[in-house]
């Protein structure tokens, strides 16, 4: 098998052994070009919020086309993941039993755990289907585990939950890019855009599906929730009849750079993505086994080393830029990898009795 390198060579050219992308996606140069432009229009004197806006729409479709089996009229746009969980949030009644992860991503756990008044429950992750019960309101969890990279397995809960009456919310942040993704598979997606979709930190998308849009109003909907959002600017407005009533004003610019992310990996398509990714991960981890660690196991595109978290810095003085997470080294492989890196990292990582 040939040497697996970058899908998009042209795109990216990172200074280093760039493993970071669970913690924040590097952009392409055309999304930098883009953004550009829309930086020099404003600096000029020249920005048009009509024209910007049209940005808006294309950006919305293309994660539709992601998240297979949603329509336009299914996405809502926003700045965050907790931001946009919180109609959600909103939805439930006092006392509604919340049933998360141990150690979930803290903007899916704490808009839930802080409201103050619901059954909050703490289940581990492989015991999270099992644990759904008559009484369960709502399920959420990430589809990808941020801390170690363990994927959930959505199709047991989607079962369970529709067995016992329950909502499935599911944050795709740490999926969304390389794994395919399927709205009937939850109620309720949050993602932000950041990460595997290589956009920008301003911009995320919710999608409900259909049967469960009317359980969810808007928490504070400003103008750019409005039916006609250009001509309803003054007084109370009239909300769409989608789920753009949920949405936020968005940074454009933003829009702009996560729309051209967006394009990239439509261009290449997520299967592909998907392939690469986990053949680098697990070629990674198996390296990392046999250096004497005991990493995670996958199928992910993130790989977590426990115990291993002090190699952090010596990484990062050979320029293999990781995160540390929980005592843990955490890499995480996208399309601008290839084999050099992973080798490259285990040179950095040595031997499990190496000195930090």
């Amino acid at each position: 098998m040939p040497p697996r390198t970058s899908l998009a060579p042209r795109e990216f050219a990172p200074e280093t052994v760039y493993l970071n992308t669970a913690a924040l996606g590097l952009p392409a140069a055309r999304s930098l070009a883009a953004v550009e432009a829309v930086n020099a229009r404003w600096v000029a004197g020249r920005h048009d919020p009509r024209a910007a806006d049209r940005h808006v729409e294309p950006l919305r479709v293309g994660f539709a086309r992601l998240l297979a089996g949603a329509r336009p009229a299914d996405i809502a746009l926003g700045a965050t993941v907790a931001g946009l969980i919180g109609p959600v949030v909103a939805s439930l009644p006092a006392g509604a039993e919340v049933l998360l992860a141990e150690n979930e991503f803290s903007s899916v756990s704490s808009p839930f755990h802080y409201r103050g008044d619901l059954a909050v429950r703490y289940v581990p992750l492989t015991e999270l289907a099992e644990r759904v019960r008559p009484q369960t309101a709502l399920v959420a969890v990430s589809a990808v585990q941020s801390a170690d990279g363990r994927v959930a397995d959505l199709a047991a809960l989607r079962a369970a939950t529709l067995a016992h009456g329950a909502d499935l919310l599911v944050d795709a942040t740490q999926a969304a890019g390389w794994l395919p993704l399927r709205l009937a598979d939850a109620d309720y997606w949050v993602c932000a855009t950041y990460k595997w979709l290589l956009g920008a930190r301003s911009v995320a998308f919710f999608a409900v599906a259909p049967a469960a849009a009317h359980r969810l109003r808007p928490i504070s909907p400003g103008w750019y929730a409005a039916a006609d959002r250009w001509t309803e600017l003054y007084g109370p407005v009239a909300l769409a009849d989608s789920a753009r009533r949920l949405d936020a004003s968005p940074d454009w610019a933003g829009v702009v750079a996560a729309q051209q992310g967006l394009l990239l990996l439509e261009e290449i398509g997520v299967d592909a993505v998907r392939a690469h990714d986990l053949a680098l991960a697990e070629r990674f981890r198996a390296g990392a086994a046999d250096l004497g660690y005991t990493p995670v196991p996958g199928p992910s595109a993130i790989v977590s080393i426990p115990g291993a978290d002090a190699a952090g810095e010596r990484l990062a003085r050979a320029e293999v830029m990781v995160s540390t997470r929980g005592g843990a080294l955490r890499a995480a492989f996208h399309l601008y990898n290839g084999d050099a890196d992973v080798d490259r990292a285990l040179d950095a990582l040595g031997p499990v009795n190496r000195a930090g």
